[in-house]
């Protein structure tokens, strides 16, 4: 499977995908919005500091203190002298950045006589994946899509172990629901987005659906239900990427990266390898 991934797969793409978290801070916002009534972080870079409580969770910043109390020390000992005087206001707090995880979620074409190979793909991609997630501490899904409907079949993990005991017994075969994949993908991604993570969506497919939203047949009305769904993911600009798995590059994998928004990577030397579409 490690074989078969890399032979399809370019290795700047995984690259990019595995990259420092300076490439991630240059990326689109997240999907998503930050909550409100989260706690600020308490660990992780330390980005400056601001009148609070330590008693309240957060760090107190001596050094901040004293530069807030400092000033009025004449004004507080009243002439007498004294040590120095504090006050509630002249507390500071110490702010922090939390390290913000990854998520890269992986949408598969299951269906018709390619979906073997597409799934050794998608299988050797996540396992390695999983190898430098484990250490960063990042996740792996993945959502397959065949003959009506889109199947999560990994949810957000960094288990290597339960990923490859669930994309073990992933069937292939049947129509081409692209929409549904599309779009269940990019709820997750929203979903990842509302649990403060950073989503990536890596859709594999040649783009030829024939199978619309609620499994209604027909290229037309499947096509138009898939630019559909990558607008949505364009309109909540989800970092993504489109790998054409066909043998050679389709228009309709091209089209769908440009829908959506997606980055352009280098293509695959070699006529062997299918060049990505995004």
């Amino acid at each position: 499977m490690l074989e078969a991934a890399q032979a399809l797969l370019p290795r700047d793409l995984l690259d990019s995908l595995t990259g420092p978290d300076q490439a991630r801070r240059k990326a689109p916002p997240a999907a998503g919005r930050k909550n409100r009534n989260e706690r600020p972080a308490t660990r992780g870079r330390q980005i400056g500091s601001a009148a609070g409580d330590p008693r309240r969770g957060p760090r107190l910043d001596i050094i901040a203190t004293l530069r807030a109390a400092l000033p009025w020390q004449r004004i507080r000992a009243g002439g007498a002298a004294s040590g120095l005087r504090f006050r509630a206001a002249d507390l500071r707090v110490r702010r922090h950045r939390a390290r913000q995880g990854c998520t890269t979620i992986f949408c598969v074409d299951a269906s018709g006589s390619a979906a073997l190979e597409r799934l050794a793909e998608a299988k050797g991609a996540v396992e390695q994946l999983l190898a430098a997630c484990y250490i960063r501490r990042d996740e792996v899904a993945l959502v397959a899509f065949r003959g009506r409907d889109a199947e999560i079949v990994v949810p957000p993990t960094r288990s290597l172990q339960r990923a490859r005991s669930r994309l073990a017994g992933l069937p292939g075969g049947g129509g081409t629901p692209l929409a549904e994949g599309i779009a269940t993908a990019c709820r997750m991604a929203r979903e990842t987005g509302l649990r403060g993570r950073t989503p990536t969506l890596v859709v594999i497919t040649d783009g030829r659906s024939n199978v619309g939203f609620g499994g209604v047949a027909g290229r037309a009305r499947a096509t138009a239900d898939a630019l559909s769904a990558a607008r949505e993911v364009g309109a909540h600009r989800i970092r993504a990427l489109v790998i054409d798995s066909s043998s050679r590059p389709e228009p309709q994998a091209q089209a769908l990266a440009t829908t959506m928004g997606a980055p352009t990577p280098r293509r695959s030397a070699g006529p062997s390898r299918p060049a990505p579409a995004s």
